[in-house]
């Protein structure tokens, strides 16, 4: 073969990157060693991989057809590498998880996970679901396990389980004891919400369409724990997972509000690159994450074991 697998790891950091100096600084080389490694990568078979308009490089045609191929060959060279390290085939693992998700189910996932597959080095990288569809379309991420919608005509989607947005509020606020709410009284309260872009917004906000008045949004708040405080001290009314507000309505510290008119369930999926190369240890972290949650109709019914 002409071309090396370093230079295959630099052509894939410059196009996740789409800047040399960015590229350098993930891989730890220097700018000089990164671009040299593209140019005689591209010398080599007189080609070029990159449109560049300044610094900055986006793929061409060409790039675009051999980057998933790139990323399939590094991802096999690791599970070589595993294997003649005397360790089992599950060498890393990448996951983006969206906030519901990351902070109330995948640590516990990732720690059964673990206990499963000791050697496997697990990256979990938690924000919101615009930003892991646009990491798992780059091929930064290996999966993505999101609450929101994902259109991405290059990411493939599976269903994993229901979850349910509920209005909440504080114990003294007064809609805590009014029983089913309707449209109009919601419309006048103060709201603390997710920012757009977020899985939760997309659901609160389909759920709202029919709903012509604006709305009071006090917050725009991208953490839910910093919803539930804000709620807590009075500031409004929040929308977000059931799941992330089981403990606080067993304490008392917050309070569901019935609104019938309004329907917020949605979706968990499992997402990731159509054209990703299926490692050992995305295959079985997927396989881990069904057989945890087998049976299971809605998310906060999950009653996942504590990691000892």
């Amino acid at each position: 073969m002409k071309f090396t697998l370093r230079q295959m790891e630099v052509f894939v950091a410059v196009a996740q990157q789409e800047s040399v100096s960015r590229a350098a600084e993930a891989l730890s080389l220097s700018q000089s060693a990164t671009s040299t490694a593209l140019g005689e990568l591209e010398r080599q078979f007189d080609c070029k991989l990159f449109d560049r308009a300044g610094k900055r490089l986006t793929l061409n045609a060409l790039g675009r057809q051999v980057l998933p191929q790139a990323v399939a060959l590094l991802d096999r060279g690791s599970e070589i590498e595993s294997l003649l390290n005397g360790k089992s085939a599950f060498g890393s693992l990448d996951l983006g998880a969206t906030l519901t998700i990351g902070n109330y189910l995948a640590t516990l996932l990732i720690g059964t996970f673990m206990q499963r597959q000791p050697d496997c080095r697990v990256r979990l990288h938690v924000h919101n679901t615009a930003h892991v569809v646009q990491r798992i379309a780059h091929y930064e991420l290996d999966l993505g396990l999101i609450e929101g919608d994902c259109q991405h005509p290059d990411i493939e989607v599976q269903p994993w389980m229901e979850d349910e947005l509920v209005v909440f509020c504080a114990p003294q606020h007064p809609l805590a004891k009014a029983g089913p709410v309707d449209l109009r009284q919601l419309s006048s309260e103060a709201w603390i919400l997710r920012e757009q872009g977020s899985g939760t917004r997309l659901t609160f906000d389909q759920a709202m369409r029919h709903h012509l008045e604006p709305l009071n949004i006090r917050l725009e708040l991208e953490h839910t724990e910093a919803i539930k405080r804000a709620v807590e001290s009075g500031l409004g009314i929040g929308c977000i997972s059931r799941l992330a507000l089981r403990d606080a309505f067993r304490r008392g510290s917050l309070v569901p509000v019935e609104t019938p008119q309004l329907d917020l369930r949605r979706q968990f999926y499992f997402i990731w690159h159509r054209q990703k190369y299926q490692t050992a240890s995305m295959r079985e972290f997927l396989d881990l994450c069904r057989s945890e949650t087998a049976g299971i109709s809605r998310s906060d019914e999950i009653v996942l074991p504590m990691i000892p």
